[in-house]
């Protein structure tokens, strides 16, 4: 029994096999969301989940250069900036960093796990 074919294959979208009826189901059925999913190419994935976690990484990354502006800033002109608000943006960028970094290594213990799964 093949499970996936090449066929099936679109970029990083792969058509789910049902082995029940019952697994998958939505308003549409599940052949339908999923065929959905596959004729929309590579550009469907990423306005949902895929467009989220970018974003997500996104402001991440937003926080990490406030607060490195805010550092230098501190540095080239001690009186323009309240160190208080420099502290505030370190924190809330170490913040960040450190949920992203669990949130990975969460996702990746997940992955893991259902891999191992036989």
């Amino acid at each position: 029994m093949e499970l996936l074919s090449t066929n099936a294959a679109f970029g990083h979208v792969v058509e789910l096999k049902r082995t029940d009826p019952r697994h998958l189901t939505s308003s549409q059925g599940a052949a339908g969301a999923l065929g959905a999913a596959g004729a929309a190419g590579p550009a469907g994935p990423e306005d949902g989940f895929g467009k989220l976690l970018f974003d997500a990484l996104g402001t991440v990354n937003n926080l990490q250069h406030t607060s490195l502006q805010a550092a230098e800033a501190l540095i080239a002109d001690p009186d323009s900036v309240d160190v208080h608000d420099v502290t505030i943006a370190m924190a809330e960028a170490n913040l960040a960093l450190s949920m992203t970094k669990t949130v990975l290594d969460r996702a990746i213990r997940a992955y893991r796990e259902i891999i191992s799964i036989r």
